[in-house]
């Protein structure tokens, strides 16, 4: 087949490149240290909201769709698959012995004019060449001068931009190689355009197609057993899209399809469990005071959550530090391999390491002259957080002090890359070494994905899960 593109046609925008035009996404790089570096295949790059630990499911579709729970608008069953009264539920509830939260409340609702559009997706942006399947061949997009050039089977074509549209039903296959071009799956349209002489690929997709290619990156692919876990995850990450539409105006597009954001790779790893939590949740997003919520989530938060006082914020009523620990005291997250961490450090080292690591932690010095330090004397915490994370660390040299706050601590202590998991963790001197013992993965803020998964499994709807890591909200369904 000869290769003839269609008469496709955008618009020309004039971009600036910028970060988000709020204030609510991570501060500074937080979000790249969000990833686990045990983590396969997750994307490389900065993170807002970062995968958890990988997670497998070797159950069969056909009993997977079996196990899928009624929509969320049931009161529950029990295992018989009979449905129980509200009251029943209550009584078998995993947190009898402890104090219960209440379920938010929930409206319905139009969805609002200027919400109902696709959802803008940068997914490549920046790069210098990318592959398109089209019409059964695979055409090499580059950005050449001012403008976007497409090759295929000999013949070639120029625009400032182009826009291709997938068929009903189906989807359009671009990737950065030919390798993972097969793989590639994209609902709705795209958009290649040159921006600086450089190529970025624009998908508008539909809100709820775009949460099928995000849910089972953010939390995983967990059995039908914790589906109340990715229906809790695909209301957290719809809020996250709508809070962030026209966010990122001044770029032409809403959200980054990488780490910067939500990942999202299209429909590839879609699975009918993860497809039928969103369609479960169609339209639901959290609400506090007739706002979206800065949904913040992380990997595992150790027993308890911290409020935006980790990142010297000032606190918002539904994040706050909440304890996360079952009725016999031991934390939801701890299936979790980081509930507890430990991480040597070697006295001949940490000078070297803590001198090229302290403009990056955001280091405070005691003396004008205090970043020639040569010898580490001792490292303490000053105080801490209301949840146990550090708030002041204090370490004492040949020059005096400095000290390093909160969150970036993990920063510090980087070490080939890879910062501390968390800033919950104990500092002690151990001959030759310095040994850190710490629990929890990330930066503890909202919800704990790993205690998420846990208590889905105990039985606890998404709706109460959401209510305990949001305090207060209330939860809005949008109908079309």
């Amino acid at each position: 087949m000869s290769f003839k593109l269609p008469l496709f046609f955008a618009f020309t925008l004039g971009i600036s490149v910028a970060f988000a035009d709020d204030d609510f996404d991570l501060p500074d790089d937080v979000q790249k240290a969000e990833v686990p570096a045990s983590v396969e295949d997750i994307p490389d790059g900065p993170v807002n909201f970062a995968p958890i630990e990988a997670t497998t499911t070797s159950e069969p579709v056909s009993q997977v769709e079996k196990n899928i729970r009624a929509d969320s608008s049931t009161k529950g069953q029990d295992h018989n698959g009979k449905k129980e009264s509200s009251t029943t539920a209550a009584k078998k509830s995993p947190l009898q012995n402890q104090e219960q939260d209440k379920p938010a409340a929930f409206k319905a609702h139009n969805i609002p004019e200027e919400l109902n559009r696709p959802l803008r997706v940068g997914i490549y942006i920046g790069v210098k060449e990318l592959f398109f399947k089209f019409q059964g061949e695979t055409v090499h997009v580059t950005a050449i001068k001012n403008k976007v050039k497409f090759e295929a089977g000999g013949n070639s074509t120029e625009d400032i931009s182009r826009e291709f549209n997938s068929e009903e039903g189906g989807c359009l296959a671009v990737a950065p190689d030919t390798k993972t071009l097969g793989k590639a799956c994209y609902p709705g349209s795209i958009m290649f355009r040159n921006t600086n002489g450089k190529l970025d690929a624009i998908n508008s997709v539909d809100v709820e197609d775009y949460l099928r290619g995000v849910v089972p990156y953010e939390i995983g692919k967990l059995d039908s057993n914790r589906i109340e876990a990715l229906k809790a995850q695909a209301v957290a990450a719809r809020t996250y899209a709508y809070k962030h539409f026209n966010s990122r105006e001044s770029m032409g597009f809403d959200v980054f399809a990488d780490t910067k954001d939500q990942v999202y790779k299209g429909l590839e790893s879609a699975t009918p469990l993860t497809d039928a939590a969103v369609k479960a949740t169609a339209g639901v997003v959290m609400t506090y005071g007739g706002e979206f919520i800065i949904a913040y989530y992380h990997s595992t938060c150790g027993g308890i959550t911290e409020t935006l006082a980790t990142w010297n914020r000032e606190d918002l009523p539904y994040l706050k530090s909440v304890p996360d620990k079952r009725p016999d005291g031991k934390p939801w997250c701890d299936e979790s391999s980081y509930i507890k961490w430990e991480r040597r450090f070697a006295d001949k080292e940490i000078a070297k390491l803590f001198k090229s690591n302290v403009s990056e932690a955001k280091a405070t010095f005691s003396e004008p002259k205090g970043a020639d330090f040569k010898k580490v004397k001792s490292i303490k915490i000053k105080d801490k957080l209301k949840s146990g994370r550090i708030l002041t660390l204090r370490v004492e040299t040949d020059k005096g002090h400095f000290d390093v706050l909160t969150d970036r601590t993990r920063w510090l202590f980087k070490k080939a890359g890879t910062i501390l998991p968390s800033s919950f963790f104990t500092v002690k001197k151990d001959g030759k070494e310095w040994v850190l013992t710490g629990t929890g993965f990330g930066h503890g803020v909202g919800m704990c994905q790993m205690g998420v998964r846990a208590r889905a499994q105990a039985g606890l709807s998404y709706q109460e899960i959401l209510s305990h890591y949001y305090q207060g909200i209330t939860l809005e369904k949008f109908e079309r």
